[in-house]
């Protein structure tokens, strides 16, 4: 005796190459977002640098515009190239003095490397 398995034509469900397909779409999906992910992860990452550079060079822009305009920290030059302690930043003084004017053109400039060399500079012009 052969037994025949009774076939309803309006059987519902999915078949095993829809669910294959679905999955794979749902994990490019996925793989998209992951990836957005990192990426806002790392300028996440370079923002929070950007503004610890801008912080150190204007304390340090500050402290130099709070001094006497003939301190010896103030002489043309290059001036006061540090290293921040505990950080991966270090900082750079540049002072050009125009002495027919008595004015003097001070530049801070913050360096750092994370994912390639980055760096920031602000200038202000000191007169006597």
């Amino acid at each position: 005796m052969r037994y025949r398995m009774a076939r309803n034509k309006n059987e519902n469900g999915f078949t095993l190459i829809e669910v294959v397909a679905g999955l794979m779409i749902l994990g490019i999906g996925l793989l998209a977002i992951a990836s957005m992910q990192v990426t806002s992860i790392k300028s996440g990452d370079f923002s929070n640098h950007v503004t610890q550079a801008t912080i150190f060079a204007q304390d340090k822009l500050e402290n130099l515009k709070n001094l006497s305009y003939s301190d010896p920290d103030l002489g043309s030059g290059q001036h006061h190239e540090d290293i921040i302690p505990g950080t991966i930043f270090s900082r750079q003084v540049q002072i050009a003095e125009d002495t027919g004017n008595s004015m003097k053109t001070i530049t801070v400039t913050v360096q750092w490397i994370d994912r390639g060399s980055h760096s920031i500079s602000f200038s202000t012009i000191r007169s006597k």
